[in-house]
């Protein structure tokens, strides 16, 4: 997929709209359509990455924003103390629908065990 197939690509330029939760030059947030708990959050980088097999060491200050932005979201979503969860998908058999690499948050309720 590229930049311009992405619907993350799309809602970073401001083509398709879509709630920001948070963003800063690097990272933003929105909501999960098809939320899996009462918290579900995307934490998604601005800028188009596919993988991280692909990502490269130059990638990692993205990554690293990608957690502090996780543990912002959570407390203004207040679950930093009941708990939340992180989840990145890579690829195909992860279940990773859109190739944009992102991170899940969720929490809200007692999540199962993985």
């Amino acid at each position: 997929m590229s930049e311009q197939d992405c619907i993350f690509c799309k809602i970073t330029n401001g083509q398709i709209e879509s709630e920001m939760l948070y963003r800063n030059d690097n990272i933003f947030v929105i909501r999960d359509i098809n939320p899996k708990a009462p918290v579900h959050l995307l934490i998604i980088p601005s800028q188009h990455i596919t993988s991280l097999v692909s990502s490269g060491a130059h990638q990692t200050s993205n990554f690293g924003q990608m957690l502090v932005v996780a543990e912002k979201m959570a407390r203004k979503e207040r679950v930093e103390v009941s708990g939340y969860r992180l989840i990145l998908n890579q690829g195909p058999d992860s279940g990773q629908d859109l190739v944009h690499i992102h991170l899940h948050l969720l929490g809200g309720h007692r999540l199962t065990s993985m």
